[in-house]
């Protein structure tokens, strides 16, 4: 500790960008002063990159805090909060970085802010390593929202790789508190749908063979149901550069929703595409679990600041989770709980997450 500052090795555990912004949103929300030493210290190119610069400069922007370190490349930052404030603030990666993760670490401040907030975020929509913003708008935000707030996600322009140029903008307004959830039962599955899209440069054909190629792969898992994956192809004026991919969502009896999705890219068979992100669906859907692997780490900061006990059960926890629950530990009052899920289904490979959350009230409110 240096004076009050909360010492965050980003170094450890996953050691990417999401310790980054776990820690700093948590920073924003509850004042606490931070620094980040080795950042993104197990990444190929340690240190931070366009997006993660972009993230941490919104956040500072939200609440009049002090950033130092922050410049591309660098491997420690120390961030001071100040007060979160609602208003119209702007987020630009200049790059195809992710406008999902941006939404990431602005959105728990934003609802904790003084008034109503309009986010624009800037850089791909349809991003490798990060959700695709279907993603975001089908699956994270109708589940998140039972933390009892709503946002309003509008795509503007979508943006691809390596250009980015898209543009979304997020309204929402401020909260007291958040309800804790409980997602602890899975259902059937009830429906599956999706879209595959093209952009740019690329024939819609390719769009209808990774939806096909998606339905046919389903179909041998799942005979009994009607799998609607619509191909489209973007508006060049809502659209920059040249993109494709598809993203296919299952929604069950009690109202879970997981998913599977995938990007095209150059010398990448489009059937393959389909696939993967059909497979991806598959393997969420048979561990058993109420959220997929996307979503299971995108929850805990949320968890963290509800008041009082949430539950959900998933597959397998992946190491972005465990990631989340170490630092929402070490930043909140939260206590994290993970136990093997007793299953009458054996070949069930589930948890369940439980959290006391830590109760944070809007000060503003």
């Amino acid at each position: 500790m240096d004076g009050d500052r909360v010492e965050i090795d980003g170094g450890i555990m996953e050691g990417g960008g999401q310790i980054l912004r776990v820690s700093t949103a948590l920073s924003c929300l509850l004042g606490l002063p931070v620094r980040v030493r080795r950042i993104r210290a197990g990444r190929s190119q340690p240190g931070l990159r366009p997006q993660h610069l972009s993230g941490l400069e919104i956040v500072r922007d939200l609440c009049d805090g002090k950033l130092n370190g922050g410049e591309i490349g660098s491997t420690e930052i120390t961030f001071t909060p100040g007060k979160i404030k609602g208003g119209t603030h702007i987020a630009d990666t200049k790059t195809a970085g992710s406008v999902c993760l941006l939404m990431q670490v602005a959105m728990p401040c934003v609802l904790f802010a003084a008034s109503p907030s309009e986010l624009h975020l800037k850089g791909g929509t349809n991003a490798e390593m990060a959700p695709q913003i279907d993603y975001t708008v089908m699956v994270f935000k109708p589940i998140v929202e039972k933390f009892n707030f709503t946002f309003n996600c509008d795509i503007k322009r979508r943006g691809y790789y390596p250009q980015g140029g898209g543009e979304v903008v997020v309204q929402m307004s401020p909260v007291k508190e958040l309800s804790p959830i409980n997602l602890t039962e899975r259902g059937t599955v009830t429906k599956i749908y999706g879209r595959a899209f093209v952009a740019g440069a690329l024939p819609i054909k390719l769009a209808k063979d990774m939806s096909s190629a998606a339905v046919r792969c389903i179909r041998k898992e799942i005979r009994d149901l009607y799998i609607n994956i619509q191909p489209v192809r973007e508006p060049d004026d809502q659209a920059i550069g040249t993109g494709s991919g598809i993203i296919i969502v299952a929604e069950t009896s009690t109202g879970c929703l997981l998913a599977g999705s995938s990007l095209g890219k150059r010398g990448k068979n489009s059937d393959k595409v389909g696939i993967e992100a059909a497979e991806m669906l598959l393997k969420n859907l048979k561990h058993g679990g109420t959220v997929d692997d996307s979503l299971q780490d995108q929850l805990i900061i949320f968890m963290a600041l509800a008041k009082g006990v949430s539950r959900v059960k998933s597959g397998p926890i992946t190491l972005h989770t465990q990631t989340a629950i170490h630092f929402a530990e070490q930043l909140t009052k939260a206590k994290f709980t993970v136990t093997k899920s007793e299953e009458e289904d054996p070949s069930n490979d589930t948890y369940i997450i439980e959290c006391q959350g830590m109760g944070m009230i809007n000060p503003n409110l």
